[in-house]
Formats: structure tokens, C-alpha cells, sequence
């Protein structure tokens, strides 16, 4: 893995996979690119990547399935997919189906840069957390071997670490676990995709005010884009949000909607 990672671009049109590889390139990504799902696959099959971006609309297999069948393999590997048409269902299956994000062309160059340097920079952070939770559970076992009374057996179940007040963000029944970036609402684990979870966090952090579209964008994923182009982004994360933590998704109670600004979350 270099540096700055190393990217897999997935694209049945030759201009915007090599206009995507330039940008990624002179912002210092290795770059890989394949003119197919099933190129796409194999390259994925035998090398190894730190993130993919892939086009949802291919002539010999859709986006979506090449996701499901990537994720089934490598379900940490982060996949962007982007798509011209614009498709809510689309979108919720994608997310659902294991997508870090889903983007709609044209691609913004910046945005692009700033959302693949903010997607690694995550996965590398998740990767530390991860280390050092291990080591602190083995330290942890260590030292309640040394510390039970004599003749206590050995290894037996290390106590819960301690955790600062900053790690969780509680609202009414809604939980959010900024470590594992695990949500649970009313005791129960919810599941969102990483970008579903920071717009929830974000929503969360600003409750009960509005949080516009513009910001939304921004604080989860990252860049900015017009008011048109947030609505759109939001609109998807928001449909995912609301199937995870509303009793009806389609009435929902706690993700509101505020006509043409952006959305509030209201908790008891």
C-alpha cells in the first residue's frame, strides 16, 4: 500500500475513468482502472486495494451486483459508486448492499480528492482504534491475572475497559458509539451504512435545530455543493436513516423534514 493508498476506479466509459485516474494521480493515489465489472472483479480478486470507485450503470453487469459480490468478499473495503441518473432506490440498495458512498456525476475534482483522502483517513483511524483496543484487552486480561486472589483460575473474563464521557452521544433513546461508530436506539443495534452514520451524527450533534442540506454534506461527508446537489445527497441517507431507527419509515417521527432547508432530529 502506498502512501496515500491505492484506488481501483471501475468504469465502462473510457473518458471518465481516465479523467477520474488524473485526478486521483496528481492528488499522489496509485491508480488502477478497469473497463469492466468483470476486469473490475479479477483485479480486485488478486491485487489489493484501499478503496474502489465504481459506476452503478455497466453494460455486462450492473454496479450494484459487482457491490454485493465485493463486499461479500472484502466486506471492509470502502466502494463509491456514481451514477448520472439519480435513483433513491438505487441509492438505499446500495447503502444497503455495503456502499461507503453514492455519488452523482458529474464528479467534482476537489470532492473527489477531499471525499477519498477522508474515506482513507477513516479506515486507517478504524484500523488503529482496532489495534489498540486489542492491545489494551490483552493488557487488561494481564492484569487481571495478577491482581485475582490465589488459586483464582487464570484468564477468566478481563472487566470492561474504561471509557470517557466523549465516546458515546446520547440523545433521548438514541445511542451513538463514536469508537465502534455503532448506533443502537432504544437498546437496540441498529445497522447504517459509515456516511448514514455521520449524517445521523451530525443530525445528532445539532438536535433539535435544523441542520440545512449544505451542512449536512458538508460535516458527513466532507465537501461542498449547492443547495440542489446536498438535497439530492441527503435525501438517500436520510430514506436509510429512517428505515433504521423509525417504527414506520414512512411516518417518521424523529427524522424531519423541513421543506426546502434541510432536516432536524427530534428525540424525547
Amino acid at each position: 500500500m502506498t502512501a496515500n493508498g491505492r484506488i481501483l476506479i471501475i468504469d465502462d466509459e473510457a473518458s471518465l475513468r481516465q479523467t477520474l485516474a488524473r485526478i486521483l494521480q496528481r492528488a499522489g493515489f496509485e491508480v488502477t482502472t478497469a473497463a469492466n465489472g468483470a476486469e473490475g472483479f479479477s483485479l480486485v480478486s488478486q491485487h489489493l486495494f484501499d478503496m474502489i470507485y465504481l459506476d452503478i450503470r455497466m453494460p455486462d453487469v450492473s454496479g450494484l451486483e459487482l457491490l454485493k459480490s465485493i463486499h461479500a468478499k472484502y466486506p471492509d473495503l470502502p466502494v463509491i459508486l456514481f451514477t448520472a441518473q439519480p435513483d433513491l432506490n438505487s441509492a438505499v440498495e446500495a447503502l444497503r448492499s455495503g456502499a461507503t458512498d453514492y455519488l452523482l456525476k458529474p464528479l467534482k475534482p476537489q470532492a473527489v480528492v477531499d471525499r477519498t483522502n477522508s474515506i482513507l483517513a477513516n479506515r486507517q483511524q478504524e484500523r488503529r482504534k482496532r489495534e489498540l483496543q486489542r492491545q489494551i484487552d490483552s493488557l487488561q486480561a494481564e492484569l487481571n491475572d495478577l491482581e485475582s486472589p490465589k488459586g483464582e483460575k487464570a484468564g477468566s473474563k478481563p472487566q470492561q475497559a474504561d471509557t470517557s464521557d466523549d465516546r458515546f452521544l446520547k440523545r433521548g433513546g438514541l445511542t451513538l458509539d463514536l469508537h465502534t461508530r455503532r448506533v443502537t436506539m432504544n437498546n437496540r443495534v441498529v445497522n447504517l451504512s459509515p456516511t448514514s452514520f455521520d449524517y445521523l451524527l451530525s443530525l445528532a450533534r445539532h438536535t433539535p435545530n435544523v441542520v440545512d442540506y449544505q451542512t449536512l454534506v458538508s460535516e458527513a461527508q466532507g465537501y461542498e455543493v449547492d443547495a440542489r446537489e446536498a438535497q439530492e445527497l441527503t435525501k438517500w441517507h436520510i430514506h436509510h436513516i429512517r428505515q433504521a431507527i423509525e417504527a414506520d419509515s414512512r411516518k417518521p417521527v424523529h427524522v424531519i423534514n423541513v421543506r426546502g432547508t434541510g432536516y432536524r432530529l427530534v428525540l424525547d
